[in-house]
């Protein structure tokens, strides 16, 4: 896991080296072991680099191939890199290192843009041809690993991160009105390619985009996830096939140089992925979990489950508390380690539990993907047979309809109903008939990308911590979308995945009532992360802005309990977020 960063010129101007340093100053904590810089022509790539795959020095980056006139500055982990060199050697390339960057780069000189569709992991990466002029830069199937631009006529910038981006300058950092919109009304999912600033964009997963020598840009799709369910099965072949593609993605992401932990939030999924490496026969391995404070009624932790789950496979497990006190000193470094801002409230959990687990830890296996893929939330239920899939997914997903996102921000950013009108787009696009089924394609390859994914990715890499995620392994994903969508949300959700648990993990962490990660206190905003959130929201910074109505700010000011999304988050909080990640920002 690492961070990259280049710049391409097409003005006739040197790179300024001074750009790149600073992008990579700026994403040192994603790769605290080392850093380099490489520079050819009008093109410069840097890269800051965690030691996951080889702690040697042959696989550091940017890594270049004189013989075969490539280079490359690659995040992420390419989980059967050891099989892909296997098969390349047959084919007569040599290697200098034990890693899989060195894969990565050989693959696409054999295979070319079709090297893709052969790894098996998470990745964002870009590789330069030395004697064409091109530069290919590539994102994962399920959107993993990061990866954003900037591009004018000028230039061309990427980095792992957006603040990246505007550490280098040069970026027009005006509002998007396509992507505020969706900030404020599709449960603050941005999709691709917009971001929060108009001068910067984000390369869509399963997608590559070609950089050719005069600055012509091409992006295409490599892979797509479409529903087709398979011929009729009993539920135990269903449920036998889903434990053996699960085991295998969980296999595939304890290859490392490093020993690979387990952050055990007490819920199913990260319960079965304890269960299953402890079936693989890895003993004592390190598992972690999180808790806050309560609010009234609320309880904070989950404590007494991931407890259930340590004891009984006999992990090395460390609680870790955090008190209200540190939680509000907190939260501006883990809104300023946002890429781009993140309502969920599990962010400051995710910030403090890798803080604490990185000291003892360098890559971890997590459990987001689950709910979206195999039909976990509370609004897939009411979608089977909607007859009006959009109208039964938006009432219950979208935070605020158009009318109230009127009231929210000023004139100038009123355009359309974006969020809507992408959401509609995507209920019709072909692939995915059932009405579940749409709710499932959207949630798994946009909303999962841009909200637990991202914030996973984000909050661990701040501290140098590698997260892996089983469950959105492509070929179970696949195979997840070949099930019968009733067979998912039969009973509350989720019901194959937990009937495949029961053969793995204790039953009383099976039967719970589903739990979300609770940070209560960024729910019912009182006391000091009130007045964190006033000081913001009425500053000098937010009023010179003037993105939002004075009098809607005033309604969620005076009574912030009373106005709680259908997804149970805090209206004003989600709006104190963004107006805390600008400035942290320096917009």
């Amino acid at each position: 896991m690492c961070g990259i960063c280049g710049e391409i010129r097409h003005d006739g101007e040197a790179v300024d080296l001074a750009r790149i340093e600073r992008m990579k100053q700026s994403m040192r904590a994603r790769g605290p072991d080392d850093g380099g810089t490489f520079a050819v022509g009008n093109r410069a790539f840097g890269h800051r680099r965690l030691m996951i795959m080889d702690l040697s020095s042959h696989s550091q980056q940017p890594m270049t191939d004189p013989e075969l006139g490539l280079g490359l500055v690659f995040n992420g982990a390419i989980y059967n890199h050891p099989q892909l060199r296997a098969e390349l050697r047959k084919l007569g390339y040599r290697f200098f290192s034990e890693g899989d960057t060195e894969v990565v780069l050989k693959a696409y000189h054999a295979w070319g843009i079709e090297c893709l569709q052969r790894f098996q992991g998470m990745f964002a990466f870009a590789i330069w041809e030395r004697d064409s002029g091109c530069t290919v830069l590539a994102r994962d199937r399920l959107g993993i690993k990061p990866l954003y631009y900037s591009a004018d006529a000028d230039r061309f910038a990427f980095a792992s991160t957006l603040p990246a981006l505007l550490a280098a300058g040069g970026v027009d950092t005006a509002i998007d009105p396509v992507a505020l919109n969706h900030y404020l009304s599709f449960h603050s999912v941005v999709p691709p390619p917009h971001t929060m600033l108009r001068g910067v964009r984000k390369l869509r997963p399963a997608h590559y985009l070609t950089l050719d020598a005069g600055g012509q840009i091409e992006e295409r799709s490599y892979w797509s996830l479409e529903f087709r369910h398979a011929a009729p099965r009993g539920e135990a072949e269903w449920r036998e096939g889903l434990l053996e593609a699960l085991r295998a993605a969980v296999r595939r992401r304890l290859v490392a140089a490093v020993d690979v932990g387990v952050l055990l939030s007490g819920g199913i999924d990260s319960s079965l992925l304890v269960g299953l490496i402890a079936e693989a026969g890895i003993s004592r391995f390190r598992t972690y979990s999180v808790g806050f404070e309560a609010v009234g009624e609320e309880a904070g932790d989950e404590f007494q489950y991931s407890d259930i789950v340590a004891e009984a496979f006999a992990t090395d497990h460390q609680r870790i508390r955090v008190s209200s006190r540190e939680l509000l000193e907190q939260l501006p470094a883990a809104i300023e380690a946002m890429a781009e801002p993140m309502v969920s409230h599990d962010c400051i959990g995710f910030y403090l539990l890798s803080r604490e687990v990185s000291r003892t830890c360098k890559a971890v296996q997590s459990g987001q993907g689950a709910d979206e893929v195999f039909g976990g939330y509370h609004w897939y239920p009411p979608m089977a047979g909607s007859t009006e899939p959009f109208a039964t997914y938006r009432q219950a997903f979208f935070d605020r309809d158009f009318a109230e996102y009127c009231r929210v921000v000023a004139d100038p950013w009123i355009e359309r109903d974006f969020a809507a009108e992408f959401v509609q787009a995507e209920f019709a696009r072909p692939g995915a008939e059932d009405s579940v089924d749409k709710a499932l394609r959207i949630d798994t390859t946009v909303m999962l990308v841009d909200d637990p994914v991202k914030r996973v990715d984000n909050m661990t890499m701040a501290w140098g911590l590698e997260a892996r995620v089983p469950f959105l392994d492509h070929e179970l994903v696949e195979y997840a979308a070949t099930m019968p969508a009733a067979l998912k949300v039969r009973g509350e959700g989720k019901y194959l995945l937990k009937e495949a648990a029961r053969t793995v993990i204790p039953a009383a962490v099976i039967d719970r009532p589903k739990g979300y990660f609770p940070v209560p206190a960024l729910k019912y905003l009182r006391g000091e992360v009130l007045d964190y959130v006033r000081d913001a929201l009425l500053g000098t910074h937010a009023r010179n802005r003037g993105l939002f109505r004075r009098d809607y700010l005033d309604l969620l000011l005076d009574d912030p309990e009373a106005h709680i999304t259908p997804l149970r988050g805090s209206k004003l909080w989600q709006i104190g977020l963004l107006e805390n990640w600008l400035q942290a920002q320096g917009i």
